[in-house]
């Protein structure tokens, strides 16, 4: 499961409930359910617990026990998952039952074990990728055949597992929100995160020219090595100003912010006449206030991407958004940046490393 981007706290990312606080810092995806943070099948009855101090503050609260999976529903799957796993880290340290952070909470690559009646799509064998809103760090769980996609041989388990939320998410936004034509310029804020990695991937696969913002030095070269073209340090110059000098006063046509905050307004004021601004989530951990008297002056659409959702009213244009990110990955073109590979009972550590804020990428666990 892939636990994240560079560890900024990302509230409502791919716009789920209001006050959900998602997973890496700029990316991931969020629910607000009031379920107990699930931290996978190592850790029950106060055995074999998994280290780290996020999830030693969990166990206090909560105990999570291995799934039995005995039997399955029709039209069910049950997934031996013995490869990758990407994990989001999900919520700040509040006792909120409702704010808890969570694991497994993204994508995962795994063989399917045994199929439901009914199931057509998939058979004993097949290597398949999907997502899960949490739970996917177990070795076995069941799951419906319309959160799956098939993959190609020649792709790792822990490739795949970290494609699903972040760049599912990305390519959704470009491709079905945005409708990000070659040639146009993107504004990608927070660049160095979970989506905004993905971002600056896939808009400059999409032929954009790519501007990376974010606040560090370090970060920006980060998103420089990932094929940013511009590059904006936004915690020593104005956003806005910077952003219409690099575009010699036109504006970007897309503006791609998981970050909210004061970000959001100097981004929307440097957009190009009739541009998009893309809302994919808040890891300021503020929701701003837009006047809307913007978007009448600038002629500008602002645009929400909610991934969870859109994934369950157009199926088929989820999956074909899953089989382009795996035909680019085959054909060399999108290489997602893998931080670091945990074996499950180092959960701990891995979402520690999030919490830390020291992750690039994604970090993938594996039994």
């Amino acid at each position: 499961d892939d636990v994240g981007g560079d560890g900024q706290r990302d509230r409502r990312v791919g716009g789920h409930p209001e006050g959900t606080v998602a997973d890496d810092g700029e990316g991931g995806e969020g629910r607000d359910d009031g379920a107990v943070a699930d931290f996978g099948g190592r850790v029950h009855d106060g055995q074999e617990r998994a280290g780290g101090a996020l999830v030693e503050q969990l166990l206090a609260l909560a105990q999570t026990v291995p799934v039995q999976c005995q039997h399955q529903q029709a039209g069910q799957h049950l997934v031996d998952l013995g490869r990758g796993h990407a994990i989001g880290h999900q919520g700040d340290l509040k006792i909120d039952l409702r704010a808890l952070p969570q694991a497994a909470l993204a994508g995962k690559a795994f063989q399917v074990e045994q199929v439901g009646d009914g199931v057509t799509e998939f058979a004993v064998g097949d290597r398949v990728m999907g997502y899960m809103v949490f739970g996917a760090a177990r070795q076995k769980v069941v799951i419906t055949p319309d959160s799956l996609v098939k993959m190609p041989d020649d792709i790792s388990f822990e490739t795949a597992a970290g494609l699903t939320v972040t760049y599912g998410t990305t390519l959704h936004a470009f491709r079905d929100r945005a409708e990000l034509k070659a040639g146009e310029t993107v504004a990608v804020l927070g660049a160095s995160g979970g989506v905004g990695q993905a971002a600056v991937e896939i808009a400059s696969i999409m032929g954009a020219k790519v501007i990376a913002c974010a606040s560090s030095e370090e970060k920006l070269a980060f998103a420089k090595s990932l094929g940013a073209d511009e590059l904006v340090d936004y915690s020593k110059t104005s956003l806005k100003d910077t952003l219409k000098e690099l575009t010699g006063g036109a504006g970007v046509d897309v503006v791609y912010d998981p970050v909210g905050g004061d970000l959001a307004e100097q981004a929307l004021r440097a957009t190009a006449w009739e541009g998009r601004f893309l809302v994919i989530g808040f890891a300021s951990g503020d929701i701003p206030k837009i006047p809307l008297n913007l978007t009448l002056l600038k002629g500008c659409d602002i645009r929400g991407v909610f991934w969870g959702a859109a994934i369950k009213k157009d199926q088929d244009g989820h999956k074909a958004n899953m089989r382009q990110l795996l035909t680019w990955v085959n054909e060399g073109k999108l290489k997602p940046h893998i931080h670091a590979v945990y074996p499950f009972e180092k959960i701990g550590t891995a979402l520690d490393e999030i919490a830390a804020r020291k992750v690039f990428g994604k970090v993938i666990l594996v039994p």
